[in-house]
C-alpha cells in the first residue's frame, strides 16, 4: 500500500481529502478498522480513500464527521472531490452552472443531467466512461444539488420526445426516469416542457443546448460537443439561442400537456406487463 505520507496533498482534492483523512484518524487513536467499524465500511475502504485510490460519497464523508467530530469538515471537502472527478473540459460549465440563477436548456436525445435518476445516469455514462463509472455517477448527483438549495435556480426544459421514447438502461429504469421528471414537474422553481414528434421542423435541430443567466455576470450558451463542449459569451450567440429557445418553448406542449404525454408514455411503453400465460 502507497505509504499517505509520501502523497502531496496539494497535488489534488483527492489526494488532500485522504491526508487529511489519516490525520483526524490518527489524532483520534483510531486504526483503519476501527473507524471502519464506526462509520460501517470495510478498514480496505479506509485504507484506499486514505491513498486516494478511492473517491469517497457524499454519505461516506457525512458519517466521517459524526465519527471524527470534524465539524463537516469532509462534507464539505466531498464537492470538491467529486467536482474534480468531471472531465477537464467540462468542470468549468459546471462551475458556472452551479452559480447560474436562471438555466434553460433544449434536450435533443437524453434528459438533462440535473434531472436524471441515479441509475439512468449510470446507463448514460457507462458508455464512454466505464472505468470511471462509480466517480462520474457521484459527480453528476452531486451536480444536482444545486436543485435542493434554500434559492434554486430557475430550470426551464424543453425535452424533445425522442428522450422519452430513447430506452436507456432498460424499461424500469426509463419507468423510474419518466416518473422523476413528473416529480420534478411539481417543483415551482422547475419547468418541462416536452417538444413533440407532431412538431415537425423546429429551431433545436441543431442540437441541444443551454442557457445560463447570472445576478451580475454576462450570459453564457453551452453546447455540448463530441469529446468537449462549447461555452461562450458571445453576445449574438446568446441572442440567436435566446431566440431560437423561446420558439422551441413556444412549439412544445404545455406544462400539463407534457405532464400528460410522459405519462402515457411512461405507462405504455415502460409500463409492467403481464407475462406469458401458462395453458
Amino acid at each position: 500500500m502507497v505509504n499517505i505520507r509520501s502523497l502531496d496533498p496539494s497535488a489534488s482534492p483527492l489526494d488532500y481529502y485522504g491526508w487529511e483523512l489519516r490525520r483526524l484518524r490518527e489524532e483520534a487513536g483510531l486504526n483503519q478498522q476501527q473507524l471502519g467499524d464506526i462509520v460501517f465500511c470495510s478498514a480496505s475502504l479506509i485504507g484506499q480513500v486514505e491513498t486516494a485510490k478511492k473517491v469517497p460519497t457524499r454519505k461516506f464523508s457525512e458519517q466521517l464527521d459524526a465519527a471524527l467530530m470534524t465539524g463537516g469538515l469532509f462534507a464539505r471537502l466531498v464537492g470538491v472531490v467529486l467536482k474534480s472527478q468531471l472531465p477537464k473540459w467540462f468542470q468549468p460549465y459546471a462551475e458556472m452552472e452551479a452559480k447560474a440563477t436562471y438555466i434553460s436548456t433544449y434536450q435533443a436525445q437524453l434528459v438533462y443531467g440535473l434531472l436524471q435518476t441515479e441509475d439512468y445516469a449510470r446507463a448514460v455514462l457507462s458508455v464512454d466512461h466505464r472505468e470511471k463509472l462509480d466517480e462520474m455517477v457521484a459527480a453528476r448527483m452531486e451536480r444536482q444539488r444545486i436543485l435542493d438549495r434554500e434559492h434554486p435556480p430557475v430550470v426551464c426544459v424543453v425535452l424533445d420526445e425522442a428522450a422519452l421514447r430513447l430506452e436507456i438502461g432498460g424499461r424500469e429504469v426509463m419507468r423510474a426516469q419518466l416518473q422523476h421528471l413528473l416529480d420534478c414537474m411539481r417543483r415551482p422553481w422547475i419547468q418541462i416542457q416536452v417538444l413533440p414528434f407532431s412538431a415537425g421542423g423546429h429551431a433545436g435541430m441543431m442540437g441541444s443546448f443551454n442557457l445560463l443567466r447570472f445576478e451580475d455576470d454576462p450570459d453564457i450558451c453551452y453546447m455540448a460537443g463530441y469529446g468537449a463542449g462549447q461555452m461562450t459569451t458571445n453576445p449574438q450567440v446568446i441572442r440567436e439561442r435566446s431566440v431560437a429557445y423561446a420558439r422551441l418553448q413556444a412549439s412544445a406542449l404545455s406544462h400539463e400537456d407534457s405532464a400528460a404525454l410522459i405519462t402515457r408514455v411512461m405507462e405504455e411503453r415502460y409500463g409492467h406487463q403481464p407475462g406469458p400465460t401458462v395453458a
